[in-house]
This record gives structure tokens, sequence and C-alpha cells, in this order.
């Protein structure tokens, strides 16, 4: 089948570290960045902006959350605040003249800063009481966000942000902003997949899976912790200028409360920890399947003619979609990627099942 191990010999060590070992995933890797590079003449306008590049945008955040959470194991409920403090950063840099690339970057080093500060008094607390902290960084960063003029110009204020341009370039297609957005997540991307064979990355699970027995055989489970909330605060400060600058093209304290980090959160968990092709599943799954599930039921009712009251019929979709949330974590509690690696697996052996070792 697609996934036949038969006949690939590993003859040295690069080949067998390579990020895809099998011919068809590589294959199938170079199809999918085909597509989308040709997105932009593949569907319509509505769909780039609306669907495709907000996608990409909270792939590439849920990417930086789940380097800490499924990494490294430890529960931040603060991300949407991290994205936040990378925002307002970048928006008042570019507003002052800084170039927007440096502006963007100068969004994720603020945030890096932000979040190793935090981390320092956090990451003295386990568990439970290390969520807790990091949801009181959330409550804090959206009282100073609004209530600092200087910041965000007030709580109900809107701050504008400059257009986005590249080596002083603006960009004002919408395909143009979609290959920007595209390269930030295709770079994110690339570097969890080089993080998971690196010696950084097998620090991580280390500490994840027991950090007093990382220490044992060397592993500094602080030093490690604290990298990984630095560089998952430095990939959701850049992803929050990204939104900004690549979606909305204004920033409110709003777009960044607590529900934004409880989303992340559930991004995470329903694409599986640790996964990275989860980490875009989960993300289209609680992105875009709300908004696909109103559109359903509102032609099934108008195709039926039935007579659904508008509050029924803007409940009954947040219904099915809870429903669908529950049924995916019954069926693998480990999340989407977990499915996809079940399929793999499967096809792996098929049509000789029997080779499978029973559970």
């Amino acid at each position: 089948m697609f996934y036949r191990r038969a006949g690939i010999f590993h003859t040295s060590y690069a080949t067998d570290r390579a990020l895809f070992t099998i011919p068809f995933e590589r294959r199938a890797m170079i199809v999918i960045l085909l597509l989308a590079l040709a997105a932009p003449w593949l569907v319509s306008s509505l769909a780039l902006t609306s669907y495709v590049r907000p996608w990409l945008i909270w792939t590439s955040a849920v990417l930086g959350l789940n380097l800490i959470l499924g990494w490294a194991g430890q529960f931040h409920f603060g991300y949407g605040a991290i994205m936040g403090i990378g925002a307002y950063a970048s928006v008042h840099a570019a507003r002052q003249g800084v170039p927007w690339e440096l502006a963007v970057i100068l969004g994720g080093l603020t945030a890096t800063v932000v979040g190793v500060v935090f981390a320092f008094a956090a990451l003295r607390v386990k568990g439970l009481y290390l969520a807790l902290s990091t949801l009181a960084l959330q409550f804090v960063m959206d009282w100073v966000i609004s209530h600092v003029p200087a910041i965000s110009g007030g709580v109900s204020a809107t701050l504008q942000a400059p257009p986005m341009k590249l080596l002083g370039q603006a960009i004002t297609s919408e395909a143009g902003t979609y290959y920007v957005v595209l390269a930030w997540t295709v770079l994110v991307a690339l570097f969890m997949l080089n993080l998971r064979r690196s010696a950084l990355g097998r620090a991580l699970v280390a500490v994840r899976e027991k950090d007093y027995a990382a220490a044992v055989i060397g592993v500094q489970s602080f030093y490690y912790k604290l990298v990984a909330f630095a560089t998952s605060a430095f990939i959701g400060g850049v992803s929050g200028a990204m939104l900004i600058f690549g979606f909305y093209r204004a920033v409110t304290p709003e777009q960044f409360a607590v529900n934004v980090s409880i989303e992340l959160l559930a991004m995470v968990i329903v694409g599986g920890l640790g996964s990275i092709i989860g980490s875009f599943l989960g993300t289209a799954f609680i992105l875009l399947l709300p908004g696909q599930m109103n559109e359903a039921f509102a032609w099934v009712a108008g195709a039926l003619d039935l007579e659904v009251g508008i509050e029924a019929l803007a409940h009954i979709p947040n219904m099915a979609y809870g429903a669908a949330i529950i049924a995916v974590l019954l069926i693998e509690p480990l999340g989407l990627g977990k499915l996809y690696g079940n399929v793999r697996n499967y096809l792996m052996v098929w049509p000789f099942g029997y080779t499978r070792k029973s559970r």
C-alpha cells in the first residue's frame, strides 16, 4: 500500500533520521505544498481570507502552545495573553516607523520577555497550581492592556494596524498576505518537525514524562522548562502579530481575552498533545466546524421547509458541535492526530492485518 516500508533500507543515520522516511509521505508533502501555493487560484477570495488564512495563523499559535503543553508537559492557560502582548508590541513598533519585519520580531521578543519573567515564578509550582498561575497571567494582562491607555488606548479602543510590508514594499493583495502567513506557518511546522528529533526535543519529552527522573540523568528540568516557555512565547507573540496584520487589521483587548486561551487549549487537546498534524486538524475542527454546522443546519431547515425558531437555529448547531467534540474524544482520547496515526499504521500492513500486534 502507500505506506509500505518494504524495500526501504537506511544505510546511514541521516536517512534513518529524515523528516519523512517513507517515499509516499515525501510525495504527499510536495503535493500539499504545491496545493498551498496554488490556493489563491484554487479557492475563492472569500474562502481564502475568511477560512484558509485564519486557519493557518491559528495553527501556528496552536503549534506554539503544543510545544509547552504537549512536549514539555506544562499547563498554560494564558496563551491568549501572550499572543496579545506580541500583537500590541508589533503594532506599536510598526506605527513608530519600525520596519514591518523587525516589528513582528520585536513583538515576539516582547512576548518572550514577559513569558520568561512570568515563568521564573510560575515554574516553581506544578500541575493545577501552574495552571492557575498561567490563568492569573491571562487576567493580569487583560487588565493591563485594557486599563493602560498607552497600550490599547482604553477599554473600548481600537488600534489600527499599519499595512503589512515586506522589504519595504506594501503588501496590499490578499494573495500576498496569504503567502506571508503561509511562510510563517510552514516555518513553525518545520521547526516543530525538527525539534522532535533534536536533543532539545528529547530533553523536553524527558521532562514531560518524569522531571525528577530526567534530573537524575543530567537534564536540568527548570532550564528546559524555561526554554520551552520562552520558545513557545516567541511563537505565540509572532502569531499574534500575524493575526492582526494578516487578518483583523486592527487590535482590541477583546481579541485576546480568556476565551481565546480556552479555545487554543481546546484546539491542542482535540488535535492531540504533541502532535504536529493534530495541531492542523484540531485548529480546523474548533475554528471552522461551527460555521459550517450553522450553514448546514440552516440549509437542512430550508430544504425540509422546517419552521425552526431563530433561537433554536442558533443553539442546535452549537449542541451538535459540542457533541462532535465529545464524540472525537470518546473515540480517540489522544485526539485527531492519533486517529490519523491509527489510519497510517493500518495502511502500513494492509491487507495483512494479522501481522499487527494484538492489543
